[in-house]
């Protein structure tokens, strides 16, 4: 039997996981994960599993879970060096998804992957994605950290996120309430988002990467990282007013009711294949292509990249990050409260019925 010497014996450490690292990671995001709690969160960072208590929240709650990721904009994000934001994404494109069904996300988790953890690397994508969590008004209580030699390359990492939120079901949008004649409010994303990012860095590499590129007062590489939109306390805030007064006998008269038949986040698949997963079927949706102004960003990538017009509607959010389908006259109202949130909207499309399989026409 072979004989070992003491400078021989292996520890983690040498086969790449270091578990100092992951401790000291998880003081230094002990503050930033506690400003995310709510009075629901029931104890603290550390345990197996999170607690969040719902008793006395709900009438008769439904639970509706969400989980993604940020696509390649990673990669992006790793090429700039830059990870403060990337977190705000990735809580992004998870809550704005359980929004679309009038729920308010409650909590959130996280998965954070790498060969070998950089502290400050992972400090700062935590980072972000608690500053999402407050954006969005729910609790980050709980993660992963994996730290997982030879997996990734140097330097890179990966992501993925999860969120549950609660609605009552009584005020849940299924779509069922969407009726032709209805108006589509397309509301302003802050850029691509998160999608489309495979064909972003083929257009960046067919134009030489000018990453400094100015479009209209900002750089190119700000435009492209600019963190996701999110919706949340925007258009919760518009789902208060959804119910009739005398539903709701604290909105008074009725002019202060917005009636929302439905919502749709912009995500993969651009503005051709979102709006219309909402929308029952015998309906379709006709969106009017002269209302939809491509912001600088977008119109650089057509451009460079000669992307043909569909190609954009079916990979980008094309400055929409986000619509909320409602009858005609409650346009200016929701159109007001969501400018009071920062957020510029207008009307960019109808239902309709649909026409044999085309549901879906954009001109």
């Amino acid at each position: 039997m072979p004989v070992f010497a003491m400078s021989d014996a292996l520890t983690y450490r040498a086969a790449g996981v270091d578990i100092d690292a992951g401790n000291a990671l998880v003081e230094r995001i002990k503050p930033l994960v506690k400003r995310t709690f709510r009075p629901e969160v029931m104890g603290g960072l550390g345990g197996f599993g999170g607690l969040f208590d719902l008793s006395g929240r709900y009438k008769e709650p439904v639970l509706v879970s969400g989980t993604d990721g940020v696509g390649t904009k990673l990669k992006l994000a790793q090429v700039l060096n830059r990870h403060d934001t990337i977190g705000i994404d990735l809580v992004g494109m998870c809550v704005n998804d359980v929004l679309v069904q009038g729920a308010e996300p409650l909590f959130f988790l996280d998965y954070f992957a790498t060969g070998k953890l950089d502290v400050d690397t992972a400090v700062a994508v935590v980072g972000g994605i608690a500053k999402g969590c407050e954006l969005a008004g729910c609790a980050l209580i709980g993660g992963e950290t994996a730290e997982m030699p030879d997996m990734y390359p140097p330097g890179e990492y990966d992501l993925a996120g999860f969120t549950v939120g609660a609605v009552e079901k009584s005020q849940m949008l299924s779509g069922d309430a969407i009726v032709a004649g209805d108006v589509i409010l397309g509301v302003a994303s802050s850029g691509p988002h998160s999608n489309g990012y495979s064909l972003v860095r083929k257009i960046l590499e067919r134009a030489g990467s000018p990453l400094d590129l100015d479009l209209g007062g900002v750089k190119l590489a700000d435009a492209l990282m600019a963190p996701t939109t999110i919706y949340v306390k925007s258009m919760l805030e518009l789902l208060k007013l959804n119910a009739s007064p005398s539903q709701n006998p604290a909105h008074g008269c009725a002019d202060s009711s917005i009636s929302v038949h439905g919502m749709a986040h912009i995500t993969g698949g651009g503005l051709k294949e979102n709006i219309i997963r909402v929308v029952p079927d015998g309906l379709g949706i006709a969106l009017d292509a002269s209302t939809i102004v491509l912001p600088p960003v977008f119109d650089w990538l057509m451009r460079e990249g000669n992307v043909a017009r569909e190609e954009m509607w079916r990979t980008f959010n094309c400055g929409i990050g986000f619509t909320v389908i409602l009858p005609r006259d409650a346009v200016t109202a929701a159109s007001a409260l969501l400018a009071k949130h920062g957020l510029a909207s207008s009307v960019i499309g109808a239902v309709v019925p649909a026409q044999g399989d085309e549901r879906v026409r954009i001109g």
